[in-house]
């Protein structure tokens, strides 16, 4: 009992005696708290006292397009402990290879009778996916939220990071270090972030006096083995530095510059975007762009939970700064 109050406490961020107070019907605790308290009981997998389990917490759907990338579950467990604060269950979604698709998560949804949606880098991402589901969500009114860049028309608030900032600082840093063979490893063509970060780059290149030919721009998956072919097309083009959409993308960068006999940083630099956990772990230690998910996440909450509480709710993109984090993946271009 003493490890359950303990580890309810944490994730609620409210005292043991207050958990204790709850979980035995007594006064003396807001709504909102005994909500969060109820919630994270739920979300933990403990079973709820018997008198309390017929108060069913609000759901909210979670749509994730994978969990293979760190960047995702990371993200989840922001926008899941903010959630749980507001008294609010997750319902977690994610996509896989031969899997349900987007539109069969909604329809579950819709029968479990969710407050909201909260998307993190849906099909939306894409331009030519399939977007027609998403018109359920106008049509029935579920407030819904939109995390990562994404088609235009939809009428859904936006948290992005700034993908034209991040293909900035990526690209300066390695100009500063005197490359001018600079290759680009994207995610498909169609993925909306990745045209952003390459219209940027193209600008920030040509505002350094130097070009970015086609044949130094690979689209792939976002994968470590999608990143791995495209970079070993662009070494064969002479790059001598990649900028790369994601981190597993950027590791599979390095594994494609070291099978090809090249050493990273000394001949090869790569930065990487997400910042994942335990890139200063890897070898070399990962130069990327850092996404500020931490305030991303909350926004996002913040968001979502004034449309489901019926509050106004600005419905232009907002847009935070990303973080160039340099460590060991990127050195002074090859004499």
């Amino acid at each position: 009992m003493a490890g359950r109050l303990t580890e309810v406490a944490e994730k609620v961020g409210v005292s043991e005696a207050t958990v204790s107070r709850v979980l035995n019907g007594r006064d003396g605790v807001s709504e909102a708290t005994r909500l969060a308290v109820l919630t994270a009981l739920d979300v933990l997998g403990y079973e709820r006292p018997t008198k309390l389990r017929g108060q069913r917490a609000r759901l909210v759907g979670l749509v994730l397009p994978e969990l293979q990338n760190p960047i995702f579950p990371a993200f989840a467990d922001v926008v899941v402990s903010n959630l749980v604060q507001h008294g609010l269950t997750p319902v977690l979604c994610t996509q896989t290879v031969g899997g349900m698709s987007e539109a069969i998560y909604l329809e579950q949804l819709f029968q479990q009778r969710v407050s909201g949606v909260l998307f993190a880098g849906g099909l939306y991402s894409g331009t030519d996916g399939p977007h027609e589901h998403y018109s359920l969500l106008v049509d029935r009114k579920l407030p819904t939220v939109l995390v990562n860049a994404g088609i235009d028309g939809l009428p859904f608030p936006r948290v992005s990071c700034d993908d034209e900032v991040a293909a900035q600082q990526a690209v300066n840093h390695l100009v500063s270090l005197g490359h001018t063979r600079i290759g680009l490893v994207l995610g498909p063509a169609d993925h909306v972030p990745s045209l952003r970060k390459l219209d940027s780059a193209r600008k920030t290149i040509a505002a350094a006096g130097l070009e970015l030919p086609d044949e130094l721009i690979e689209y792939a998956i976002h994968s470590l083995e999608g990143g791995q072919v495209a970079a070993a097309r662009l070494l064969r083009q002479g790059a001598t530095a990649l900028v790369c959409a994601s981190d597993p993308m950027a590791l599979g960068a390095v594994r494609a510059a070291k099978r090809a006999g090249l050493a990273v940083p000394r001949e090869v630099s790569v930065v990487g975007f997400d910042d994942s956990a335990f890139l200063n772990c890897t070898d070399p230690p990962l130069t990327t762009v850092r996404q500020p998910i931490e305030a991303m996440g909350r926004a996002s909450v913040d968001l979502l939970i004034a449309l489901i509480e019926g509050g106004a709710v600005e419905y232009d993109e907002l847009l935070f700064e990303p973080e160039l984090v340099v460590r060991g993946s990127t050195a002074p271009a090859p004499a």
